[in-house]
């Protein structure tokens, strides 16, 4: 592997990061006019629709199996944080989402992947980092929204494992295209069951329309292409960093202001990323590879 497709990859993930973080204002937007299933199930069917026309040729049955199997992991991250943050705050919610950096890590070591002391030093300091842009304003009392963001977190982690495992494999903008429409159909049975209104559709377009085109069809995407060339665990820390663009997304968008220990947060994530990509001795490779 090269090291400009590396750097590439992990400016692809970056963006990721940066859309995503952005996406944390239009689903709060999007959750004033309709339920979380409804929304979910409109992002993503939006995200399947771009995608497959231009990735139809790329459809096989060698890859249903497990692509079904990452979109029902997906779709369980997204239900969990969705839900979650219809009774917690969006900054408890964006601390909690990022603890997948850890988690990430954890269960590779359950399948016998190590990770280089720096690697940890970039997730001590993205934690830290994370806790001042979240927790500025103290800690409040753990709610079920909590409990909820925090299972997410754990289906994320398990959703860039499971990536970081298929990239490699198999087509990416195939396997994206059943994802997202495992994400879909499981999304509408969840909106059915529990009898979410289909009815504010029209209210909702815009957030609908950034969060199904650029949040799930474009970064979800390139996050495929991206783990083709770097490991799950970097991956997740560079990804982490869509707290630090929803907090200023925040700004732009909603006009909140950020304190000095919230910049100090941010400042650290991005600290954080750097050590993480800087080579371990005792590895035969950069961590970022």
């Amino acid at each position: 592997m090269t090291q400009t497709g590396s750097r590439s990859a992990r400016f692809l993930l970056l963006l990721t990061a940066i859309i995503w973080g952005l996406a944390f204002v239009a689903q709060r937007a999007g959750m004033e006019h309709l339920g979380p299933m409804v929304f979910n199930t409109i992002r993503f069917g939006l995200g399947s629709l771009i995608l497959f026309p231009i990735f139809r040729k790329h459809l096989s049955r060698t890859y249903i199996k497990q692509a079904v199997f990452a979109g029902s992991i997906l779709f369980a991250g997204a239900a969990l944080q969705q839900w979650g943050v219809v009774y917690t705050t969006a900054s408890k919610a964006g601390f909690i989402t990022g603890l997948y950096i850890v988690f990430v890590p954890l269960l590779g070591l359950l399948t016998g992947h190590t990770e280089g002391k720096k690697l940890w030093g970039g997730i001590i300091l993205a934690l830290l980092g994370l806790w001042l842009l979240s927790f500025s304003g103290g800690f409040q009392s753990v709610n079920p929204g909590d409990l909820l963001v925090l299972a997410g977190a754990v289906m994320w982690a398990l959703h860039v494992r499971l990536i970081g495992k298929y990239a490699n494999r198999y087509h990416a903008g195939g396997f994206a295209v059943v994802q997202f429409t495992t994400v879909t159909i499981l999304s509408a049975l969840a909106a059915l069951a529990a009898g979410e209104s289909w009815s504010s559709i029209d209210a909702a377009w815009l957030p609908l329309a950034y969060s199904g085109f650029l949040s799930v069809g474009i970064a979800f995407t390139i996050q495929i292409f991206a783990q083709k060339k770097v490991k799950p665990s970097p991956a997740a820390l560079i990804m982490s960093l869509e707290a630090v663009f929803a907090a200023l997304g925040g700004c732009i968008v909603l006009h909140e202001t950020l304190s000095s220990a919230e910049l100090t947060g941010a400042a650290l994530m991005f600290a954080g990323m750097i050590v993480a990509q800087l080579p371990d001795k005792k590895l035969d490779n950069p961590v970022s590879i």
